[in-house]
């Protein structure tokens, strides 16, 4: 383990019978930078903060390009004090593979959220309103997870779809910058339009994902607190 590194450990989820890998950029001093839980905040602490007295791996990149250390720590450090946490769009392990690799990715997040096309996301409010509303416990917690299993979001299918309109609003801009230079106004409006169409579409799927990611940590939290609930009542017993 050295400095530069992306680390990780196993953490409990939320107590549903679940573990996720925490991320953070190992500094090399004794420190690592990561989303802090619960604070949700870019935060420099302690190793032993971080692990919480878990196993620490390294994460593995044997193909592609990873920043050198020294950048890898100095992205770091530019996002710390940020409170932009999003469970599915910008958690702990985006963060340190953005600093890594310079991609914002959590694998974790694809695997737990596979494709499902056909899902119709507004169908999703109903089961998800019942379970929040739920006051029997045992029919809460399976309204919770059947609400979990039904958010399989299209995430697989939205998110690749969302980063390409990005890239394809950048070559946009491109061109018009390249059309300006050549005094070919009419071919920098037209790429500006194309810019434009693009952008509207990229806001409508960063939309979708976000929503999704709010219902999908509102589910969980709920979890956490049935799961409470329940063990209050059979420590009363």
């Amino acid at each position: 383990m050295a400095r530069g590194d992306q680390i990780y450990v196993y953490r409990e989820l939320f107590n549903i019978g679940g573990i996720y890998e925490h991320h953070g950029i190992n500094c090399g001093d004794g420190t690592v930078i990561h989303y802090r839980k619960p604070s949700e905040v870019i935060e420099r602490t302690s190793l032993a903060t971080f692990s919480r007295g878990n196993l620490v791996y390294v994460k593995q990149y044997t193909e592609g390009f990873c920043f050198v250390p020294e950048v890898v720590v100095e992205r770091a450090e530019s996002r710390l004090g940020e409170k932009k946490y999003n469970l599915l769009f910008n958690n702990c392990e985006h963060f340190a593979t953005w600093c890594k690799i310079g991609i914002s990715d959590s694998k974790q997040i694809r695997d737990f959220v596979p494709a499902i096309a056909k899902l119709n996301i507004d169908n999703l409010y109903q089961p998800v309103q019942e379970s929040l509303e739920e006051t029997n416990s045992n029919n809460a917690q399976r309204l919770l997870h059947q609400a979990l299993a039904d958010i399989k979001v299209v995430w697989d299918r939205v998110q690749p779809e969302y980063k390409q309109t990005l890239a394809e609003m950048e070559v946009w801009d491109k061109v018009a910058r390249k059309a300006v230079q050549m005094n070919r106004d009419d071919l920098a409006r037209a790429a500006l339009s194309k810019k434009r169409n693009y952008k509207q579409r990229a806001t409508q799927l960063e939309e979708r994902l976000d929503e999704l990611a709010k219902m999908t940590e509102n589910l969980l939290r709920n979890s956490q607190n049935f799961a409470d609930l329940e063990f209050a009542q059979r420590r009363d017993y």
